[in-house]
């Protein structure tokens, strides 16, 4: 089989997404391109819990499909990834999830990007939220495409959550942080309301770490 260690990295990601309770039942998709420039994703349908290597397809970046199992495609949102990597040649990895808490922002039509610890000014200042779009049509990723470039992770309006990154590992990693903020947004909104770090402690970050 083709990319064998490419193939494992999809289904622990996909393991990692469904036992954090990130997706559930068979939604949510990831991806990643590889050395020779095609992308590896997850098929249509299936729980990312419950996938195998063979099941994973493998497209072109304009979405011919190269490889792919009778009846296990790639999903209609492989759309979504193709135009991350159109758009932004570092990245070489996608997780699309429904986080909970993210997704309830998502669905609210809000964000929560508040400069509440350092984590969060380094790694992941900025999440955007993506308009509404309509499900497998191109409205997604062209709701997404303003964002592509500037930071590695937005939400979907009315969806869920989009991460991306260097590697797929990092896609993923960005996904759990837009969670875990999301999370915590949450409860300081039941304990009274976020705050903030001063706009002094967020230049002093930025000048350490180069963000």
């Amino acid at each position: 089989m083709d990319f064998p260690k490419e193939r494992q990295a999809i289904i622990e990601v996909g393991q990692r997404l469904y036992d954090r309770g990130l997706v559930v039942a068979n939604d949510g998709n990831v991806s990643m391109r590889l050395p020779d420039g095609s992308i590896l994703c997850t098929p249509t349908g299936v729980s990312k819990g419950g996938m195998t290597p063979e099941m994973l397809p493998r497209v072109s970046l304009d979405g011919t499909v190269l490889y792919a199992m009778e009846g296990k495609g790639p999903s209609s949102e492989i759309k979504m990834h193709l135009r991350v990597y159109e758009r932004d040649q570092s990245a070489n990895g996608v997780v699309h999830a429904h986080p909970p808490y993210a997704t309830a922002f998502a669905i609210r039509g809000e964000t929560f990007d508040a400069p509440m610890m350092p984590e969060t000014v380094v790694a992941l200042p900025s999440i955007p939220l993506a308009g509404y779009a309509t499900p497998s049509t191109h409205e997604v990723p062209d709701s997404i495409e303003p964002f592509v470039g500037t930071t590695s992770a937005c939400l979907l309006e009315h969806h869920g959550a989009l991460t991306w990154g260097p590697s797929l590992e990092q896609a993923m990693l960005s996904m759990e942080r837009l969670e875990y903020m999301a999370t915590v947004t949450a409860i300081t909104r039941q304990l009274g309301g976020e705050r903030r770090l001063s706009d002094e402690r967020i230049t002093r970050l930025k000048e350490i770490f180069g963000t």
